[in-house]
């Protein structure tokens, strides 16, 4: 039986409709909503892209050499950038593909201050950025960061304008405070930076003048205070400044990276070793004149020599430094020359290789603390054999921390020539002989002069330097036992100090700053006169000379403290290797510099043409 509907069912029902009618308009309003937050998002992407599309058409000619900024403001390009824009001028360039290379260890820690090795620095340089930098063509100062600088007559203040434009990858300005922060987070007791405080020492305070001004006081005169203030890598105060409440967790942290520069991890906080590979991407943001070409940079981690020659034969990554041993056959290789260009080159700024002798451990003098056994060590080192059978005579020997061109270098210095007369007499005069007939010297306590030699696993030619260096000792009745270890295990032993000799590298620079390797003050915990060399006369003359601002007062006593070591041979110096490196056709605009190839530590530099460009993202 149907039933009629009553006036309470019609408001039931109206009621209904309304609330289903404002529903469906609901609905529709966030719809348009939704669709004009997608279109604001397509507009600002091609915005975006137009403008690194208007500064590739600057750079490459397009329109006049003015940098244009999203305000519309133009400007000249600056200095700094004025390498990198003549490369987007070229008929070629391009920008897109990926940087890949590799490296032959694992990594630590890629935090900056806590790392210490030249591979972290390097992922850094793509990242952090100072105030200044050097001009790669006269070596001169330019700014970077800083527009310009002024520098008292004292020399004890230094005032730098910045640029208002510069910001983080994360898009926070970076400003005056930034820098301020920078030091005093470094100067933090707790932070784990002893390597960069016994520097930064020299620095009395530095302070922000407004937003863009800061300004460094020294405490006294010191020959590299306008590197030293300007060099000095900016860390953003709203990122790392949490950590000065958790010093310890900033200490032990793998991948806590971010700054200004053309690259940034994907992900600032969380890098481990246990990734594998190192990778950057651009920096979308990036304030620079000029735009970084690549989209990524990538380092493998590749630990075998023969499986990184394979990958470069494959095109997997660009670069390969060969090993002496194989150099002259590479060259000879119809498939390596055809896709390669060859490198073969003295690095301007060469490092040097050393072996290290430990003087103390676990708070007691070692036998090298005896200057007679160290000097026998190196008469017993024939770094010429070394040179010509392992290294094939792609090397020269190193006389001590400064370069045969260098004006720290007193040239009536010769290397040590191995002499093996001479360092049985110093052994002896040492209170080691042979006493009981087995060919091992023996201490006046009969214990047998045994000793470790740490070097890296990986490296191969290192490995057959040892192994032929054993042989040699031996001849002195000196046992020498080969001690390989992994890159990451080798800095945690030598912040404990825990080794007999360990056999290493120095990177160099233009002038060398000898207090952080080789003065007293830095034979502490995690410093790096990790051997615990101590002299006072050389401490005197070490800080004598940094606070030396007048270059020809300064360099005579960089002679006299390069006698003291030439002397004392805290380290047997061994030799200065030369590059040799094939480079994939495919990387342009490769060329030599004042400070080496401009390839990695000038990353705007280089490019891939687009027809040679075989990664997309």
């Amino acid at each position: 039986m149907q039933k009629q509907l009553t006036i309470r069912d019609w408001i039931l029902y109206s009621l209904l409709s309304l609330l289903i009618l404002l529903l469906l308009l609901v609905m529709y309003q966030i719809d348009r909503q939704w669709m004009k937050l997608t279109e604001m998002e397509t507009a600002m992407s091609e915005q975006s892209q137009d403008m690194r599309e208007l500064r590739s058409a600057i750079a490459s000619g397009g329109v006049s050499a003015q940098f244009v900024s999203a305000s519309g403001a133009s400007r000249e390009v600056a200095q700094s950038f004025k390498r990198a824009y003549a490369a987007t001028r070229l008929p070629d360039y391009a920008s897109g593909d990926w940087s890949v290379d590799a490296f032959g260890t694992n990594l630590k820690t890629i935090t900056p201050l806590v790392s210490t090795d030249a591979y972290a620095s390097n992922v850094q340089s793509y990242v952090l950025e100072s105030l200044i930098t050097r001009d790669p063509d006269t070596l001169e100062w330019e700014g970077l960061i800083a527009k310009n600088w002024k520098v008292s007559e004292d020399g004890l203040v230094i005032s730098f304008q910045m640029r208002d434009d510069v910001s983080f990858s994360d898009g926070e300005p970076l400003t005056a405070e930034d820098v301020v922060f920078t030091l005093d987070f470094i100067m933090t007791e707790a932070i784990q930076a002893p390597r960069d405080r016994a520097y930064l020492e020299k620095i009395k305070d530095v302070k922000a003048n407004g937003k863009y001004e800061v300004v460094f006081t020294f405490k006294e005169p010191y020959f590299e205070a306008l590197s030293l203030a300007g060099g000095m890598p900016i860390l953003p105060k709203h990122f790392y400044a949490a950590y000065l409440k958790e010093p310890q967790k900033f200490n032990e942290s793998k991948g806590l990276l971010l700054g200004s520069g053309p690259y940034k991890l994907i992900d600032p906080k969380n890098w481990t070793p246990d990734k594998g590979n190192v990778e950057l991407v651009r920096n979308e943001r990036y304030w620079g004149d000029v735009q970084p070409s690549y989209n990524r940079i990538l380092w493998k981690i590749i630990q075998n020599d023969s499986a990184r020659l394979t990958t470069y034969r494959n095109g997997d990554i660009d670069t390969y430094s060969a090993r002496p041993v194989e150099y002259q056959e590479l060259k000879k290789d119809a498939q390596i020359i055809a896709k390669s260009q060859n490198f073969e080159y003295m690095p301007p700024v060469v490092g040097y290789s050393y072996i290290g002798w430990n003087e103390e451990r676990a708070g007691k003098p070692t036998r090298f603390a005896d200057k007679r056994v160290r000097q026998a060590m190196t008469y017993l080192t024939d770094v010429s054999r070394v040179i010509k059978d392992v290294f094939l005579d792609y090397a020269e020997p190193a006389v001590s921390p400064f370069g045969e061109t260098s004006k720290q270098h007193d040239n009536a210095l010769q290397p040590y020539a191995f002499n093996l007369d001479k360092a049985k007499v110093l052994l002896k005069q040492a209170g080691y002989q042979d006493r009981n007939g087995d060919g091992v010297l023996e201490d006046k306590a009969g214990k047998p002069f045994e000793f470790k030699l740490t070097y890296l696993e990986s490296n191969e030619d290192t490995k057959r330097m040892v192994l032929l260096l054993k042989d040699l000792y031996a001849r002195a009745g000196v046992r020498m036992i080969p001690f390989p270890q992994e890159w990451p295990v080798m800095l945690e032993n030598l912040d404990k100090k825990d080794f007999d000799a360990i056999t290493l590298g120095w990177t160099s620079g233009i002038e060398t700053d000898l207090y952080q390797i080789f003065h007293s003050a830095q034979a502490m915990s995690n410093g790096d006169n990790y051997i615990s060399y101590k002299n006072p006369e050389l401490d005197r003359l070490i800080v004598e000379a940094r606070r030396t601002v007048d270059e020809g007062k300064r360099m005579p006593l960089w002679q006299q403290a390069e006698r003291i070591i030439y002397e004392d041979q805290p380290y047997t110096f061994l030799m200065r290797r030369k590059s040799l490196l094939f480079v994939d056709k495919r990387i342009h605009n490769i060329q030599m510099t004042k400070l080496g190839l401009n390839l990695g530590s000038l990353p705007l530099e280089n490019y891939v043409p687009a027809a040679l460009q075989k990664y997309t993202q």
